[in-house]
């Protein structure tokens, strides 16, 4: 994403794990009136923390008074004043620009990161990217909506980790196999103990397998010694 308003630098520094509260907005010196942010680079994807902007591109009525070359007084106070104001002009471009669906999901994003699903889910929320989070958010919607929690949490699963498989045990145990294509680490386990909190119905439990799929007979590839976990 490029950015080239004020909504978009917000989302790609969330994106990006950060906080719209860390970019600070300013009036630039020079800038293109047709265009609202003034990057040096003109194509580049870095959010900076402090945004040089034109704010006459589209809020004219609001600021035309607020940097009157003519007026030097309170320099630093009007600086202040216009960051604030800029932020919330953002805030009100990205609420007109949300579907239901998106509204909703920032609020499930909240109550995780806040504990409304408990410490444990808060404390693990931090090891997820916004993009991550935002993956989450969208499939408890529909778990909520559909309580397909097993297929939920297959789809949740193989969004976050690439090249996982999910098997169900066919001897009638409420059992999942899981294989997780990477190397097992803390983080990537605590990743995946949220998502069976949050997803998986209270009678299933999960077998997981990192690295190494467990042998499948007549399926070569899982059947490569030294490369067997066994089942």
């Amino acid at each position: 994403m490029v950015v080239n308003y004020i909504w978009e630098a917000i989302i790609k520094a969330e994106q990006n794990g950060g906080s719209p509260k860390d970019i600070c907005f300013v009036v630039a010196d020079v800038y293109s009136p047709y265009m609202e942010v003034n990057n040096v680079m003109l194509n580049t994807r870095v959010v900076e923390e402090q945004i040089e902007i034109n704010p006459y591109y589209r809020f004219y009525d609001i600021f035309r008074d607020l940097f009157d070359p003519n007026n030097n007084e309170h320099m630093e106070l009007r600086q202040q004043i216009f960051d604030i104001l800029i932020h919330f002009l953002a805030d009100i471009d990205r609420m007109q620009g949300m579907n239901k669906q998106e509204y909703y999901s920032r609020f499930v994003i909240h109550d995780m990161e806040t504990g409304m699903f408990g410490d444990s889910c808060r404390e693990k929320s931090k090891l997820f990217s916004q993009a991550e989070k935002e993956v989450i958010a969208a499939n408890l919607l529909r778990l909520y909506e559909t309580g397909e929690a097993l297929h939920l949490f297959k789809d949740t699963v193989r969004k976050l980790f690439k090249n996982s498989i999910l098997y169900a045990n066919q001897e009638g145990k409420d059992e999942l196999l899981l294989y997780i294509g990477q190397t097992e680490t803390s983080a990537a386990r605590d990743k995946l103990t949220l998502l069976e909190t949050i997803f998986l119905p209270l009678p299933f439990h999960t077998e997981v397998y990192w690295g190494n799929h467990f042998g499948i007979i007549d399926v070569e590839e899982t059947m490569q010694i030294d490369s067997i976990a066994l089942y």
